[in-house]
């Protein structure tokens, strides 16, 4: 097939050196900066730098740009798509999008197939980019009223490329739990390096800051963006995080060593019964 992959940053660089790597697909790179284009076509990562007239023979199309850009994207070019041409978003929140890309789809004639890859690095862009990225990784997938034709079809096309599982949620259960097993990490990490004892974290750090800090390191643009679209889901989990703390900062203060005891254990118990 003829695949589009469109935004050649982490995600969408990754996407082009997995089907290169796994597959006998076309590779079509379409970035709006041309230099990081015209890298991944010297690297191989693609076999040709497409633009909006490339659309024309896509069979797939996927959609690695921020969430509000893919929708721009498709309704400033979605003239341009092959008429049931499928088509995918790599975005990390679902409920603000994809009812906009569900209606574009029925207005220009292609289907759309939401999806999230459940991977990524701490550092952004092209440079990053890798072929394994995805190796064992659940792909998440939210149909959006597509025939179950089109879903086999993204389903097949990720465990192609290394995805270890796919994941089948709706727009409101994929913005929920990721609001608990991505987005709050980030707040954690970001409040917690904020902290004035972290420059001088050298001599005292182990594991447990590198843990902790590691996704600190944060495209800050687009996840206040993912943060704000998914504001309700989000507040809810970071009231029950804040609950939490509040609960031992109070055993702390009070120097209740049995309450504080049954905090940690309670956390402890629920970590241990996941296995993971």
């Amino acid at each position: 097939m003829n695949i589009a992959i469109i935004g050649l940053g982490i995600i969408g660089g990754s996407f082009c050196k997995a089907f290169k790597q796994h597959t006998d697909h076309h590779i079509i790179g379409i970035n709006r900066t041309p230099e990081v284009a015209q890298e991944a076509l010297s690297t191989g990562a693609i076999d040709e730098i497409g633009s909006e007239q490339s659309l024309k023979k896509a069979d797939v199309v996927f959609l690695c740009m921020y969430p509000q850009a893919c929708v721009d994207y498709i309704r400033k070019n979605g003239a341009y798509i092959k008429k049931g041409a499928l088509v995918t978003d790599a975005a990390g929140i679902k409920r603000a999008i994809c009812p906009q890309l569900k209606e574009l789809s029925e207005q220009f004639g292609f289907t759309f197939v939401g999806s999230h890859p459940m991977a990524g690095k701490e550092k952004n862009g092209f440079g990053v980019s890798e072929a394994e990225l995805y190796r064992g990784a659940s792909f998440i997938i939210v149909p959006c009223g597509a025939p179950q034709e089109a879903v086999d079809k993204l389903s097949g096309l990720a465990l192609s490329i290394g995805f270890g599982s796919v994941t089948i949620s709706t727009p409101e259960e994929h913005d929920r739990m990721i609001a608990f097993t991505s987005q709050l990490p980030h707040v954690l990490a970001c409040a917690y390096v904020l902290s004035p004892s972290c420059p001088n974290h050298k001599g005292f750090s182990a594991g447990s800051y590198r843990d902790v800090s590691r996704v600190a390191n944060i495209n800050a643009r687009l996840w206040s963006e993912l943060f704000l679209e998914n504001r309700e889901p989000l507040i809810e989990e970071l009231d029950i995080l804040a609950e939490n703390i509040g609960n031992i900062i109070s055993a702390v203060k009070d120097n209740d060593v049995d309450r504080l005891t049954q905090l940690l254990e309670q956390g402890h118990r629920v970590k241990q019964a996941l296995g993971e």
